[in-house]
């Protein structure tokens, strides 16, 4: 929950939005300045996908999509025959011994002929040389920063990076075009997303060039490179399919900046606070250059993450010029919450989600978003949840062998859950495969949700009702031993 600040003196230079306000500096992009970004992207990372297509082309099959969208106008026109469907699809069967496609691994190919090919050459020496910016040390630091404070980063990312971050209107734009955030594939979504988190923090050798995370950082920059040029296709033959005018190229320089920025600002200026968990200084450092690095693989510019003020400040730019909620927001933030109610291994009700939500984004856009109000009730699990999460976060991290330990445990915990249990990806760790192919017929629409309602609540809930009424007790306590000690120095004054 964004708190107002009772003793903040406004200047000019005071700007103030969705329940955040902040002073402007030179570090902070002007409007100027950031629309040109829109039109500006990864064109080396663009140009090797061409040459990987030329040298192992994608097959072309009409494999059936599962239906999660609605078509964006009532034309008929039937989108471009050349569709990639050998990155994967969206099927589920049933017997999965079944026949598949024959998956391309495009890192795979860019490793293999980056010695024969100039294009690839190029790409494959870029990211396999490390900026002379980068302190490998500083870099295992700011993994550990992720594991220290996993629950409260898990509930940031979910809930304001993901879900507030539908607010920006020309990235939804993009993300509705693919079909991904439908309620029955929402999830699984957000499991791969988190599955790329914990590659590039799983050890330093996983970010090192070669390594696990490394590699999947290259298939996301390739991904995003094959959504754009997917995207760009349909609005040449289709100019009212996407306007690049108004929304400017898909996956520019500035979404992807803004990407890296929910990753990293976000979490550490408006996640954490409003879950009362403070990073300090040495913390920031290590996180911000964790992820400028990131950004670096996967094709985002690495200046505005070269300083915790610079990532402070876009952050507070994008905030004030980027959060507009559409009606496609508003789909998608609901289809999010629709997707993980009543699921393992929290079993939340979707008034938790909710509340979840307000709590870490404001009621401001929260409102815009089409949020419904959640119940009192729900107000304080809320709170319960952020008074656990403080004592565990803050009481680990003063004890350096408790930090050490907890750091290993939650680091192995967190795979287990969204990679090898049956509640996440079943063992099945993705490799960022283009399998929500834009198409025209192709818009993410409002779902519903086919899950039992839980009448009690899940598993959550009832532990955030446990800490609620903690730190009822504790105040409880605090406050009467107070009193004592009051009424004891009161007591010997007047005698």
């Amino acid at each position: 929950m964004a708190w107002p600040h009772p003793f903040r003196r406004r200047t000019d230079n005071t700007r103030s939005c969705w329940g955040y306000t902040f002073e402007l500096t030179p570090d902070h992009l002007t409007l100027d300045q950031a629309i040109p970004l829109t039109y500006s992207y990864d064109a080396l990372g663009e140009e090797a996908l061409k040459r990987l297509n030329e040298i192992s082309p994608p097959q072309t099959t009409g494999l059936p999509r599962r239906r999660t969208s609605r078509a964006i106008t009532d034309k008929t026109d039937e989108a471009p025959e050349e569709v990639d469907r050998s990155l994967g699809d969206d099927r589920n069967p049933a017997n999965p011994k079944e026949q598949e496609p024959q998956h391309r691994d495009l890192y795979a190919l860019l490793r293999d002929h980056a010695s024969d090919d100039e294009t690839l050459g190029k790409l494959w020496r870029e990211v396999n040389t490390v900026p002379d910016w980068v302190d490998w040390d500083q870099i295992a630091r700011g993994q550990d920063v992720f594991y220290r404070y996993g629950g409260a980063a898990l509930t940031g990312l979910c809930f304001q990076s993901l879900l507030g971050g539908m607010g920006a209107a020309r990235v939804v734009e993009v993300l509705a075009r693919t079909g991904g955030f439908g309620v029955q594939v929402g999830r699984r979504r957000l499991f791969e997303t988190t599955q790329h988190i914990l590659q590039c923090t799983k050890s330093l050798e996983s970010i090192q060039p070669g390594g696990e995370g490394f590699a999947s950082s290259i298939r996301v920059r390739l991904l995003h490179a094959a959504v754009r040029m997917r995207i760009m296709k349909l609005a040449e033959t289709r100019p009212d399919y996407y306007s690049i005018e108004k929304w400017g190229v898909p996956i520019n320089d500035l979404d992807s900046i803004a990407t890296i920025g929910t990753f990293s600002a976000t979490l550490i200026w408006l996640s954490f606070p409003r879950q009362g968990i403070f990073l300090r200084e040495q913390e920031i450092v290590d996180y911000i250059a964790l992820w400028r690095y990131i950004g670096y693989l996967v094709g985002c510019p690495t200046e505005p993450f070269s300083t915790p003020s610079k990532a402070k400040a876009v952050m507070e730019t994008l905030l004030l010029y980027e959060v507009d909620p559409s009606e496609t927001s508003k789909i998608l933030a609901n289809n999010i919450i629709r997707a993980l109610e009543s699921q393992p291994p929290t079993y939340a009700s979707a008034d938790m989600l909710i509340a979840s939500a307000r709590w870490l984004n404001g009621n401001e856009l929260c409102d815009r978003l089409g949020l419904p109000q959640p119940s009192l009730y729900h107000w304080a699990l809320m709170a319960g949840q952020c008074f656990f999460l403080m004592v565990m976060h803050y009481m680990n991290r003063a004890v350096p062998s408790w930090d050490k330990s907890k750091v290993a445990v939650v680091r192995r915990l967190m795979w287990d859950m969204i990679v090898n249990s049956k509640y996440g990806l079943e063992g099945r760790a993705t490799s960022f495969e283009f399998k929500h192919v834009p198409e025209y017929g192709i818009l993410t629409e409002l779902g519903k949700s086919e899950r039992a309602k839980l009448r009690y609540g899940g598993s959550v809930e009832w532990r955030n009702l446990r800490w609620l009424l903690y730190a009822g007790g504790a105040i409880a306590l605090g406050t009467y031993v107070s009193f004592k000690i009051a009424s004891s120095v009161f007591g010997v004054h007047r005698q």
